[in-house]
């Protein structure tokens, strides 16, 4: 195991992936390359999937927020037409909505144990993560100069494509616009 530059006569991982010719070593390369932009998939499809769960979550706990507080509302109206307000908060106050986003941002910060299926996805996708990067790992230990630069590339390439993520931006101006619309 020394650092090599070898095109022809090169064998990675078994005796069948056997270089005989300058095109098959290009095939070779492009499939380390295509195997280096699996990887950045399935990590971008990790990050996708949890996020997922997690804006399910998060609807779920608002409706069943929402469904509480109507069910108390209406089971706690005054009499006097003011429904569940309590008498601290003049009409049309934004105390009852406060309530609403602080009961959400609890439930946020409680987090949210995935289900076993779930889990079993994540897991999976994971194991796919495991088992490409140690085949990426064993594809560098040949130190084959051409093989490591193309593991490069592709991770370039593949944290190019599938690393473009947004960074709570959104998250800004919908709170601002949210705090425009109830001031």
């Amino acid at each position: 195991m020394f650092w090599n530059w070898y095109t022809l006569d090169a064998c990675f991982l078994s005796s069948t992936w056997h270089i005989t010719s300058r095109g098959m070593f290009a095939g070779a390369c492009i499939g380390v390359v295509s195997l280096v932009l699996v990887l950045e998939f399935l990590r971008r499809l990790q990050r996708e999937y949890d996020g997922h769960i997690l804006y399910r979550s998060q609807q779920r706990a608002m409706n069943n927020a929402k469904a509480e507080s109507t069910s108390s509302s209406t089971s706690k109206a005054d009499g006097n037409g003011h429904g569940g307000a309590s008498y601290n908060d003049p009409p049309n106050s934004a105390g009852p909505l406060l309530g609403d986003w602080e009961r959400t941002v609890s439930l946020r910060r409680a987090g949210y144990l995935p289900s076993v299926s779930q889990q079993a996805i994540r897991a999976g996708i994971y194991m796919l993560q495991a088992a490409v990067s140690y085949m990426i790992m064993l594809l560098a230990m040949y130190y084959n100069g051409y093989v490591l630069i193309c593991i490069f590339i592709g991770a370039f390439i593949g944290s190019f494509m599938f690393s473009w993520d947004t960074f709570g931006i959104a998250s800004a101006a919908t709170a601002s616009s949210n705090a425009a619309c109830c001031a």
